[in-house]
């Protein structure tokens, strides 16, 4: 395990131990966070930082704590995501070969996952270009992606700076974005609008894909920034918000009134193709 994972490990067992959790955070249902987009922990510089609060904390906490009780993890393996049916995933780090199995068969199972995979980061970091506490750069999720019939694509020629897309009503801030395709044979992905966001329905179970995290830039949250996020969670987890379970009725998911974009159709389940030769 690498050392700064080792240290966010330690760190959470501290934290148990120094902060108890309360009766009302026990009655939310947990979500899983995994990424080095440091929602968390803030930008901690090290383990004093983290158990003493004084590492600069990032907006996004609050908002996903009002409906959740956060379980911090630093590697996805089947005994740690068993615990969970819900996970938020921000720009993790390169997943290594036994943690997209553990994904993949987690989602399959009925786990529902959020992944926000950039392929161009944007955002302020009080962290050098090259330090480990840095969010990770470029998104390193090629095999699970393509595993799941995706491919996400960058064009360097885009304007810079912050831009908004317009997801059938709703505001979506980008900043140097990804587009998402489909590759393979594999077919459990719907991709509407202007190819942002995928979602797919993978076994028992579903993902958002988020093509861009620029809305989860620590330095903000910069205008549309939090209500886009409140949002996508709103659609994906039915424990969120006034909005919770939403996603359920494929209301704006996909398009306005539920209805599908015409160029797109809703993800069916199919025999899946090759790999490890489950069904869905």
């Amino acid at each position: 395990m690498p050392r700064w994972n080792s240290l966010l490990a330690v760190a959470a067992l501290a934290a148990v131990v120094a902060f108890p959790v309360r009766a009302e955070e026990e009655q939310r249902p947990p979500l899983a966070l995994m990424g080095t987009v440091p929602i968390y922990w803030g930008e901690a510089a090290g383990l004093d930082e983290m158990l003493n609060g004084d590492a600069p904390s990032h907006w996004a906490r609050g908002v996903l704590e009002e409906s959740f009780t956060l379980a911090p993890l630093d590697y996805l393996s089947a005994e740690a995501l068993a615990e969970h049916r819900s996970l938020l995933m921000a720009q993790p780090r390169g997943l290594s070969a036994e943690e997209n199995v553990a994904l993949d068969a987690w989602v399959r199972e009925g786990g529902t996952l959020l992944l926000f995979a950039d392929p161009m980061m944007t955002g302020e970091s009080r962290f050098h270009l090259g330090d480990r506490r840095r969010p990770q750069d470029v998104t390193l999720l090629s095999p699970i992606l393509a595993h799941w019939g995706l491919a996400l694509e960058y064009d360097p020629a885009q304007a810079d700076g912050p831009q908004v897309v317009d997801h059938f009503g709703d505001s979506l801030p980008v900043n140097q974005r990804g587009r998402l395709s489909r590759v393979g044979e594999a077919d459990y992905c719907s991709i509407p609008g202007d190819a942002l966001l995928a979602h797919c329905v993978i076994g028992q179970g579903q993902a958002m894909i988020v093509a861009d995290a620029a809305m989860l830039d620590i330095a903000g949250p910069h205008t549309d920034a939090e209500g886009a996020l409140r949002w996508l969670l709103s659609h994906v987890f039915e424990n969120f918000g006034d909005n919770a379970g939403s996603r359920a009725q494929g209301d704006r998911m996909t398009g306005e009134n539920g209805e599908n974009p015409p160029e797109t159709a809703q993800p069916h389940r199919h025999r899946h193709h090759g790999g490890s030769g489950n069904t869905d």
